[in-house]
């Protein structure tokens, strides 16, 4: 993550603004007097907290642990060549 100051993440908004949404990267922004803060995209914004919703929900974390074991043992699901070409439409 580049870590910028206030005052050239100001002088240079338009840029900053261009090249975290483009390059999906946040920028961390720093002040002398204060505490820094965080610049990034609103899709990556909204993708951590849809994260932080499943770390946070343990029944879908369990969901999560479930699925590990049983594709480690090849025993989970397995669609068939119809549902592999309609879901990528193939």
């Amino acid at each position: 993550m580049d870590s910028i100051s206030v005052n050239k993440f100001r002088d240079n908004l338009k840029t900053y603004v261009e090249q975290t949404v483009s390059e999906h990267e946040p920028i961390k922004v720093t002040r002398r007097a204060g505490e820094d803060f965080i610049v990034m995209s609103a899709d990556d914004w909204e993708r951590e907290q849809e994260t932080l919703h499943v770390l946070q929900s343990s029944d879908l974390m369990k969901q999560i642990a479930e699925s590990m074991k049983t594709h480690q043992s090849e025993t989970g699901y397995k669609p068939t060549q119809e549902q592999l070409n309609e879901i990528t439409r193939f």
